[in-house]
């Protein structure tokens, strides 16, 4: 699968995953790993640029054990994200599955 491709369709994951639930970073790689093969090279930079971008805020929250987890929460914009994703995704798959022979013309 072409990688810039798989970006695009992880950073949708990650952005529908932290607006279901605060998440920390590593939670969002196992619960992402489940399902895709990804890795902390590929979630993590995906993000620093969604924060930067002002679909998540950061908060940090103690664990009581270990340092304390720097938690995801998805902001107004990044719900408004979401919502467009979801959109063009239903639309780009309605439109492959009619090309790839869900609906012969």
């Amino acid at each position: 699968m072409n990688s810039q491709f798989k970006k695009g369709i992880i950073e949708m994951c990650v952005m529908s995953l932290i607006s279901e639930k605060d998440m920390y970073g590593f939670e969002v790689i196992e619960t992402l790993a489940k399902e895709i093969d990804v890795n902390e090279n590929t979630v993590y930079p995906i993000l620093r640029r969604l924060t930067v971008q002002g679909f998540f805020s950061t908060y940090l929250s103690s664990t009581g054990i270990a340092a304390p987890r720097k938690y995801y929460k998805i902001t107004a914009t990044g719900s408004e994200k979401v919502k467009e994703y979801q959109e063009e995704w239903s639309t780009f798959l309605k439109a492959v599955f009619n090309i790839l022979g869900g609906n012969k013309r």
